[in-house]
């Protein structure tokens, strides 16, 4: 069996759970699914200007209304039974926890602690930190020792 380590920041859509699920073709992956929250960390600004790439104007003046740190936690406990409840619906194998602090290490630790063979990093695209190469896949890449596949999340389900 195939070991994949996912790493997503909200609930996974129908087309991301197809596609992921597909990408090994008949060979049965388990899922190990990583999902941070909206936390402190995350920089509005950076978010907004992400917003206004993709042309998305009104989502971009959205951002200071969108839960941060404690607040975030429920809606990310959500997403991850959302998503490991699609991911099971499709045939896969999965479980999942939130991340708490530093995503990188809870990816490096958990890649070690099952052994896997792979790193998805499915994200929606964050255009200043991928040009700094400072997007999770870019810094794991460095740090995880297994391959490490970037992909972009699906905005509707």
């Amino acid at each position: 069996m195939f070991t994949s380590v996912l790493m997503i920041e909200k609930a996974l859509t129908s087309a991301d759970v197809e596609f992921v699920t597909t990408l090994h073709g008949e060979e049965q992956v388990f899922f190990h699914v990583l999902l941070q929250p909206r936390g402190d960390q995350a920089d509005r600004l950076l978010r907004a200007i992400d917003d206004i790439a993709l042309g998305e104007i009104d989502e971009a003046a959205r951002e200071g209304e969108t839960p941060e740190g404690d607040d975030a936690r429920s809606a990310g406990e959500k997403a991850l039974d959302v998503s490991l409840r699609a991911l099971h619906a499709a045939g896969g194998e999965a479980e999942g926890r939130l991340v708490e602090d530093h995503p990188l290490d809870a990816l490096k630790t958990l890649v070690a602690e099952v052994g896997a063979d792979e790193v998805i990093v499915l994200t929606d695209p964050h255009y200043v930190e991928e040009f700094f190469h400072r997007d999770w896949a870019s810094r794991a890449r460095h740090k995880v020792g297994v391959p490490v596949l970037k992909l972009f999340s699906h905005s509707k389900a």
